[in-house]
């Protein structure tokens, strides 16, 4: 049967239902489909969705997020295809939707991600798994215990020229789960800044991420030169900007995180 579903853009969207070829072109969102048990339906999936390992090793890949092999994804036939604005280029969906259905999530807060998982459970006939899955994410949320003071952080993601998380972003919305202060919070998207930049932005946290740029132990020594009196912490990049089923392992990490944060 053809169903009619719209995404979290607005768009109407139709397809064979329930979808029998799937191919997902978002890490977090191919980890989601896993979950839901969408093991046969899942056809082709990026170089860069790395969980699950077995999906990874043995699903056949279909070019980058930002390099989606158009020729390959027609050749596998899907009949939907599941992928992100951000994550994906727009012209590459515009040519992928010249073929089959498309569905496109849009999201900046985790009450986005809970309505893109209830979403996708909808469309692919999985909605009970994405219930549980939903309720799972929500009560460890609830269970989180955010800082109560204004700690003043930044969050970078790449080095050459340092770029942090801005406003509009998931990772944004992640911070102010933990109750950090986002000092680039008025700077859109993800702003390239200097080292004068974070100096002078009076820190007391750095957060440096593990993806997509993999910060490490040295370069949390180099900055700390720069900045003596700011706690400079490496963080797991999927823990703030994966919105699929790894949202059920967040509350434990961050509240982990804060103990150490709280602590120093």
């Amino acid at each position: 049967m053809i169903k009619s579903a719209t995404d979290q853009l607005k768009n109407e969207v139709q397809f064979h239902f329930p979808p029998k070829r799937i191919v997902s072109l978002v890490p977090s969102q191919t980890e989601l489909l896993y979950t839901l048990g969408l093991e046969e339906e899942v056809v082709g999936i990026t170089k860069f969705c790395r969980h699950p390992e077995q999906w990874f090793r043995n699903k056949q890949r279909i070019g980058g997020t930002k390099t989606v092999n158009i020729e390959a994804v027609r050749s596998l036939q899907p009949d939907l295809v599941i992928a992100n604005k951000e994550e994906n280029v727009q012209e590459q969906v515009e040519a992928l939707q010249s073929f089959c259905p498309v569905w496109l999530s849009d999201i900046y807060t985790v009450e986005d991600a809970l309505q893109m998982i209830s979403s996708i459970g909808e469309i692919t006939d999985h909605q009970s798994k994405a219930g549980e899955l939903v309720s799972k994410i929500k009560n460890g949320f609830h269970a989180l215990t955010p800082l109560n003071e204004n700690l003043r952080t930044a969050y970078l993601i790449w080095k050459d020229p340092y770029m942090a998380a801005g406003a509009s972003t998931f990772i944004n919305n992640m911070l102010q789960q933990c109750g950090f202060t986002n000092v680039f919070e008025e700077q859109e998207r993800y702003p390239a800044i200097s080292t004068t930049d974070l100096q002078s932005a009076n820190l007391q946290l750095l957060l440096l991420s593990t993806e997509p740029y993999p910060f490490a132990q040295k370069h949390v020594e180099e900055l700390q030169k720069i900045l003596p009196e700011t706690k400079i912490l490496p963080v797991d990049g999927e823990m703030f900007s994966w919105y699929g089923s790894r949202l059920v392992l967040v509350p434990d990490y961050f509240n982990n995180l804060l103990s150490r944060v709280r602590t120093s």
